[in-house]
């Protein structure tokens, strides 16, 4: 019997082009989506105020990009803060527009492209914010408005607030028909803290087997969007209602478990399949709102099983009396959130992010400005378009150039075919209400979403009294992605590969933090759930950045060679410690396989350190 030989590989930055997220049609975003832009724009038209209808229904395209899944409160940070940002940025760029000329406003736009592009090393919503300010800064110096530039603040204001009002008002599909005892408010926190306890069972299974690192990696994922979600407005350290409290306390009990469930899976040794069932039944018990009941108890035979045996009766307990610790959260001193964009990680995105955005502003205002060209009315595109092209934390920027030229070419052909037939301008409103429902279903990939915006922004532009301008958009796009692939690629004043060494320095010290904590026998474990949250989560956010940075050109991405293997090495360093944990709660010692395995990982990290050039710290003795 032949083997079929396999196939040629794609290269990585090839593979992530084609690459597309898989989950289940979000109804409730495709439905805000439907009911954002569309309806603005309609009433504006009702109104005569068609101008500012197009600003608010540019509002709530970005922020429905925004509008990912997860809990109510949440979005309040993830749309309000991008949206308060883009607002100031359509401030800043109408003042600048109006009273500066081509060369002070490029000078203006790039050192905004600086600032914004540093800031975006913080983090997702920092980075949210940073995007929407350097595009509604193009849009108010370049989009030919009437208005004056508080009334277009104050209508981007009312497009994102509109979404974010309909986020937090419309009930998920199915939620009324279900128990009326279910706050349809908290069904994103519901689904994500059993989503924990699921991925606690899913973990207790993989043990002994080989699916337990990935396995152990969807628990990781788990946790962070628990800790997300649970992290809105009002969640704070005292809950401000009976269904919070008792969020706050499933989640505070699934900590324990997920530690007891990685130091089993650590072993390497299969456990009995009923120790996750009581786990399933946790996760049941959370989706429905109602008690635990008799949950199994697995077998006392290891330290590991003694720790989900108490944890699960720790769980019952916490679920019954509703009332759980203080829920800790991420903060960021400003102290940390100044080192961060100040460092590599900020420098490096700030020069890409800002040489890119200026050489837009440049070339566009050069173009704009040419005889030849100077009937052109959307200059704006160009550096828009790169804006969302060269952020480095938005994926690969080959793949994001591929996806991008793709999704504007069949989105202006369908457009184009689309606009011949449609009556206006109903018809041109209706495809605006279209294009905002598949908005949610089309962030899958990054293509489809640039399919769909340009299918948007044409629209906006024909109802706003514009000729039909699908050549323009196509021609604008392809330009910014040669500027983006070019200046993208040049060589940069430091060390490339910043942001990668960023997150695994910061995932360094959290494993150092947490292995510290650990060994000193502190009996405190609040506060080792919380170092133990860290660690992982940072871990997870280093492995992020080093997927993207590997799917770069090579140009790029041999910068940050072998940083994957001191990621793999902190990982097995933070289920170690958590092996560590479990064990010395229950004998009070140390077994001589993990101070083997501690000192051979302390050797591992001293290696490959050196080799790519990453502060970490001297890990702690064992013994």
């Amino acid at each position: 019997m032949s083997r079929r030989t396999p196939g040629p590989t794609l290269p990585p930055w090839l593979a992530h082009a084609l690459r597309a997220q898989r989950g289940p049609v979000p109804w409730s975003a495709v439905a805000r989506g439907a009911l954002s832009a569309g309806p603005l724009l309609a009433a504006a038209l009702a109104a005569g105020r068609v101008s500012l209808g197009v600003v608010a229904a540019v509002a709530a395209m970005l922020a429905g990009i925004n509008d990912r899944p997860g809990s109510r409160r949440a979005s309040v940070q993830r749309i309000g803060v991008p949206a308060l940002a883009g607002a100031a940025g359509m401030c800043a760029g109408t003042y600048a527009g109006d009273h500066l000329g081509a060369v002070a406003l490029t000078v203006v736009l790039t050192v905004l492209g600086l600032l914004a592009g540093s800031l975006s090393a913080v983090g997702p919503v920092a980075s949210g914010a940073a995007t929407q300010v350097l595009v509604a800064s193009a849009i108010g110096a370049g989009m030919p408005l009437p208005d004056p530039g508080w009334q277009r603040v104050l209508a981007f204001l009312a497009g994102a607030g509109w979404l974010l009002a309909l986020r937090l008002a419309l009930p998920t599909p199915g939620s009324l028909t279900r128990d009326f005892r279910l706050d349809f408010r908290f069904d994103g926190e519901r689904a994500a803290v059993a989503g924990v306890y699921d991925a606690v069972a899913a973990l207790l299974d993989a043990a002994g087997t080989g699916h337990a690192v990935a396995r152990r990696a969807a628990l990781t994922a788990a946790l962070d969007q628990a800790q997300d979600a649970l992290a809105g407005p009002r969640l704070r350290r005292y809950a401000s209602s009976a269904a919070e409290r008792r969020l706050r306390a499933q989640y505070a009990a699934a900590l324990p478990l997920a530690e007891a469930a990685t130091a089993l899976a650590w072993t390497g040794e299969a456990i009995p399949r009923r120790a996750a069932e009581g786990p399933r039944r946790l996760a049941a018990a959370v989706r429905a709102g109602a008690h635990t009941g008799p949950l199994p108890a697995p077998a006392r035979s290891a330290p590991g099983l003694r720790a989900l045996d108490d944890a699960l009766l720790h769980a019952a307990v916490a679920f019954d009396r509703g009332r759980g610790d203080d829920l800790h959260t991420r903060r960021r001193s400003p102290g940390s959130v100044a080192r961060t964009v100040l460092g590599a990680a900020g420098r490096e995105y700030g020069l890409r992010v800002g040489l890119c955005f200026g050489t837009a502003v440049a070339v566009a205002q050069a173009l704009h400005h040419a005889q030849w060209y100077g009937t052109h009315r959307h200059w704006y595109w160009l550096p828009a378009t790169a804006v969302f092209l060269v952020k480095p934390d938005l994926g690969p920027l080959v793949s994001r150039v591929l996806c991008r030229a793709a999704g504007t070419v069949l989105g202006a052909l369908v457009f184009a075919a689309l606009a011949a037939v449609l009556p206006r301008p109903d018809g041109l409103v209706a495809l605006v209400v279209l294009a905002g429902a598949l908005i949610p279903v089309a962030t899958r990939h990054f293509a489809a979403q640039t399919a769909v915006v340009t299918v948007l922004v044409l629209a906006l532009v024909m109802v706003g009294g514009e000729p039909q301008a699908s050549a323009g958009r196509i021609g604008e796009t392809l330009l910014a992605c040669a500027i983006v692939l070019v200046v993208g690629h040049l060589p940069m004043p430091g060390q490339r590969g910043g942001g990668v060494r960023a997150r695994l320095t910061a995932a360094g010290d959290a494993a150092h933090a947490y292995l510290a904590h650990v060994l000193a026998g502190s009996e405190d474990r609040a506060t080792r759930w919380t170092l133990r949250r860290e660690a992982y989560r940072t871990l997870a956010e280093a492995r992020a950045a080093i997927a993207l940075a590997a799917a770069e050109l090579p140009a790029l991405a041999r910068h940050s060679e072998g940083a994957d293997e001191i990621a793999a090495t902190l990982e097995r360093l933070a289920d170690t410690t958590t092996a560590c944990a479990v064990h010395l709660d229950d004998t009070g010692r140390l077994t001589p396989r993990h101070v083997e395995q501690l000192a051979a990982l302390r050797a591992e990290l001293t290696e490959r350190r050196e080799r790519l050039d990453v502060r970490l710290p001297e890990l702690p003795l064992a013994g």
